[in-house]
């Protein structure tokens, strides 16, 4: 296990010297005690303010984007749903969610790499593209034809894709290492939180059926569009800026210089002209450690995204009635939350990443295996969604940070968690397409393709481990044979590895 180093307080000792020239050892003690409490304090604040802030954005993001599952099964096989309003065609819906990650992936990385231009503040970057996401998912309940849905879907593609890399991208500045991990599984959690409560919007909307003339699918998109829309507001009001220019209600110049100096004893210089901030744009979207762990992001996000758009659908051919089946869904939601908060916390303590990822890749495989193999009794189905939940969602925060542990430098920061927020996510285009209405309930292409992409996942993980563990010994021998101004170069552009 890689060890990752805080930065040790810095004490004035001239201000603790004695008149006679001897150490006075209460006064360094007196100060390392107030610098170890303003660390916990910046600490703290960052928690409070950036977490939920960022948080919060995700959580709308995600309830926008996974809405239409619970649209479609408000008004499933009904003339006024939104598949018999729309007139869609039998892999409409389908269709309906691949086209919404198109603009995403091909926008991720230009737009992470605007944000880290800093030309435009992440406030005003992220919230004015949160209002137009908003403003098109109030659109998406009055459009009047399938062609319409489609469209709308597109653009919210566009205009998303900024919104949950920049986020993920804005955390990595802000922590080091080892803090990044558990306010990653804080971030992410926000998100599940969003099809949580979309659920609960849906069982509530469901009643405003008929209401001023529309169907229960359309307020259902109207009004999660105008709590977006809403909530933007904030984010341009309070969204901090990056760490070296945080504005000064959020933290003070000697509390902004202090956060800096630790990033930097965690990260290395991220600052314009480092040795790391130079090289050229290819070299990092070639970057082996890149595309590695977005792999496996991308054979989780198979699970994520299955459980995303179809678990709706797939307890109502259990037998339950499509109001029941919203509230159905909570619980779902609710397991992967505690268990991503519980993994991701002892992982990041014990600072062991593979071990729990494995682990939890086990849980995912018994949900598929059940699925698979179409076990009759609708409980037994229904608890093999919980295993794929308590399976899934705990290895995405724990790989966004295993990442962005391995990755030094803030172009390196933008790419690499862009790219894996943006290739990974192309997973739904998989997920979108194998579970075909035809081979409803069984849907053995669906369950098949899930089970396969997560026995990928598993040996993903553990030929990535295995790699980083002889990357590591090979700079270790490399090193030894350097001189102290060549070891310090190679330091600066090659670092241990975390595992």
């Amino acid at each position: 296990m890689a060890e990752i180093l805080r930065p040790v307080p810095q004490v004035d000792l001239k201000m603790a010297e004695q008149s006679d020239g001897s150490m006075n050892s209460s006064s360094v003690g007196d100060t390392l005690k107030d610098d170890l409490a303003l660390d916990r304090r910046l600490l703290w604040r960052r928690d409070l303010v950036l977490v939920p802030i960022m948080g919060i954005l995700y959580t709308l993001l995600f309830l926008d984007r996974t809405n239409i599952a619970n649209a479609r099964a408000l008004g499933i096989g009904s003339p006024t749903g939104l598949e018999g309003a729309l007139h869609m065609p039998p892999n409409g819906f389908n269709i309906a969610l691949v086209i919404f990650y198109i603009p995403f992936v091909l926008a991720e990385i230009p737009a992470n790499l605007v944000l880290n231009l800093n030309k435009i503040k992440p406030r005003y970057f992220l919230g004015g593209q949160m209002c137009l996401l908003g403003i098109l998912g109030m659109c998406q309940g009055l459009v009047q034809n399938y062609g319409g849905l489609l469209a709308v879907r597109f653009l919210m593609g566009a205009f998303e894709a900024s919104l949950p890399a920049g986020a993920t991208y804005m955390i990595s500045t802000y922590y080091t290492k080892r803090d990044a991990a558990l306010r990653f599984a804080w971030f992410f959690n926000f998100a599940l939180a969003g099809p949580f409560f979309s659920g609960l919007l849906a069982y509530a909307i469901q009643r405003l059926e008929g209401t001023g003339g529309y169907q229960g699918w359309r307020w259902l998109f109207i009004i999660e569009g105008l709590m977006t829309v809403f909530i933007s507001v904030f984010i341009v009001l309070f969204c901090p800026n990056f760490p070296h220019e945080a504005q000064s209600w959020f933290l003070k110049p000697h509390e902004r210089d202090r956060i800096v100096s630790q990033l930097e004893a965690s990260r290395g210089a991220e600052t314009k002209g480092s040795a790391v901030d130079d090289v050229p744009i290819w070299k990092v979207l070639v970057d082996w450690r890149i595309h590695l762990f977005t792999m496996c992001f991308f054979c989780c996000d198979v699970t994520a995204a299955s459980v995303s758009a179809f678990s709706p659908t797939i307890l109502t051919e259990l037998g339950w009635t499509s109001t029941v089946a919203q509230l159905m869904t909570m619980p779902i939601w609710a397991s992967g939350i505690i268990a991503s908060f519980v993994v991701t916390y002892i992982s990041s303590r014990v600072n062991l990443r593979t071990p729990f990822i494995l682990g939890a890749i086990c849980f995912q495989l018994i949900g598929w295996i059940i699925m698979r193999v179409y076990v009759p009794h609708a409980g037994v189905r229904y608890m093999a969604l919980f295993f794929m939940s308590v399976g899934t969602f705990p290895q995405m925060p724990i790989l966004m940070g295993w990442l962005s542990a391995n990755l030094r430098g803030r172009k390196y920061l933008a790419v690499g968690m862009a790219w894996m927020i943006g290739f990974g996510n192309c997973a739904n285009f998989i997920s979108s397409n194998v579970f075909i209405r035809a081979e409803a309930p069984r849907y053995q292409t669906g369950f098949t393709t899930g089970l396969v992409f997560t026995v990928v996942g598993f040996f993903l993980v553990s030929s990535g481990c295995a790699l980083l563990v002889v990357k590591n010994q090979k700079r270790e021998t490399a090193r030894a044979s350097m001189s102290d101004a060549e070891r310090e170069r190679h330091d600066e552009l090659y670092f241990k590895f975390v595992l």
